[in-house]
């Protein structure tokens, strides 16, 4: 007995092992047919997406768009297998599907129902299931080519995708750089410069096609002409209060009192230029100048009062940097101070420039030594030496000559002639045209 139910539960392992290996086949027909006509379309759009993902950015990292076609396919293939669960087979089922293609007669079903024993298995049990491997292999071949073409296939970047931005407006590059620098040397007030800089980000801000619109064009040279005004304006006025503070301070024993509220005035006026504006020199320059009192130069120290006139001249400096004035200029300065120019009282040294008395003037040679005149413009007479290679045209000889005049006057002729000597128009066309031509000219002038 023990061998028999041995033997038997042996048999029915082998039949159950070979329904569960059929039920998988079964199943796996399934899942591959539901999933064959989602692949291929689904792999067709993400090649598609692929192409046009790289187009756009071909600097995206590399393995991203294996990693999107590995993601695509995962759910392509969870959907399918959802969809085909509901046509799956059981083991049971695939053992009546065995037992129909071997003919057994229910010998199976009727084992697993306990009623009868199970049959001894053969050396190869039949399904009546194969595989046509040409329909199962043709839609994933299909769509590993279609992900394959969209990772490899070479496209073009998009037109401008690897070029450098639109180059923005000249003015705010300039402005930009005016800012940078006048931060960098830490001498206006930071208000001006967050201002500006603002009004730069709003108009960059629009739309690029729109930076060189009318409209945008007309805000920039507004904005540009405000901000060259304003430095102009700054450093006029520091330029004034330093040569006001110079001329007090070189000349406050010798000044006369009418000169000396002159320069006070003067130093006055550019401070409270200096304030008005929206660009001012920074909180602790512009605090040192109002606590200053001229009238009390005499008591202060030397080092602060020159350390206050450094401080101004840096403020104007920086002002004419950004307007072009930089050492780029230096060479014109030289030219047109001249070779012999004499220094001026006070505290200009250049012509033009001097201090309470004026300085020299006008600087002698401001273009230079004038030179050898060249006599440009004169006619003059080449000699020619050989006159067989002379050409028409020219020039050989000039020399200068009178007119011959005829002043006989003419006499009365007889016989038939003009008996009046001619004058005048008369002399000219009555004694040599013929009647018709003295009447055709005559109609003429009338």
């Amino acid at each position: 007995m023990a061998l028999m139910s041995t033997g038997t539960k042996s048999h029915r392992d082998t039949w159950m092992l070979a329904a569960a290996r059929t039920a998988r086949g079964v199943n796996f027909g399934w899942w591959l047919q539901v999933l064959a006509g989602p692949l291929v379309i689904g792999s067709a759009a993400g090649a598609a997406a692929l192409l046009l993902l790289r187009h756009r950015f071909p600097a995206g990292p590399a393995w991203s768009w294996p990693a999107g076609a590995g993601g695509l396919l995962l759910v392509l293939a969870l959907v399918a297998w959802l969809v085909a669960r509901r046509r799956f087979e059981s083991p049971e089922r695939s053992m009546v599907r065995i037992e129909d293609s071997m003919r057994l007669r229910n010998a199976l079903s009727a084992a697993h129902a306990g009623v009868a024993p199970w049959p001894e298995p053969p050396a190869q049990i039949d399904a009546g299931l194969g595989w046509r491997w040409q329909r199962v292999a043709a839609p994933p071949l299909a769509a590993l080519c279609l992900l394959l073409a969209g990772l490899f296939v070479p496209v073009g970047a998009l037109p401008g995708a690897n070029e450098a931005p639109s180059e923005e407006p000249i003015a705010w590059e300039k402005i930009d750089a005016d800012l940078e620098r006048l931060d960098q040397e830490d001498v206006v007030d930071e208000s001006y410069l967050e201002e500006m800089r603002k009004k730069l980000e709003e108009m960059r801000a629009k739309d690029e096609e729109e930076w060189f619109s009318h409209s945008s064009l007309e805000a920039t040279d507004s904005l540009k002409k405000r901000h060259e005004n304003e430095l102009q304006r700054l450093e006029r006025e520091a330029g004034r209060a330093d040569r006001a503070l110079g001329n007090l301070q070189k000349n406050a024993g010798s000044l006369s009192q009418e000169r000396k509220e002159q320069l006070l005035q003067q130093f006055d006026d550019a401070l409270q230029g200096m304030q008005n504006g929206a660009l001012r020199p920074n909180q602790e320059l512009l605090q040192q100048l109002q606590q200053l009192n001229p009238n009390d130069l005499g008591q202060l120290n030397p080092d602060q009062l020159q350390q206050l006139r450094e401080n101004l001249q840096k403020c104007g400096q920086a002002c004419q940097d950004c307007q072009g004035g930089g050492e780029g200029e230096d060479w014109m300065d030289e030219l047109m101070a001249g070779e012999g120019d004499q220094p001026g009282e006070g505290e200009g040294d250049r012509p033009g420039k001097g201090g309470i008395d004026r300085g020299p003037g006008e600087a002698g040679g401001v273009l230079g030594k004038e030179g050898e005149s060249l006599k440009t413009g004169d006619l003059e007479t080449l000699e020619a030496k050989d006159l067989s290679r002379a050409l028409p045209g020219d020039l050989l000889q000039i020399q200068d000559g009178e007119h011959q005049v005829d002043e006989t006057a003419t006499t009365d002729h007889a016989g038939g002639a003009v008996g009046t000597t001619g004058s005048g128009g008369d002399r000219v066309w009555r004694e040599s045209l013929d009647p018709d031509e003295q009447r055709a000219l005559k109609r003429f002038f009338e």
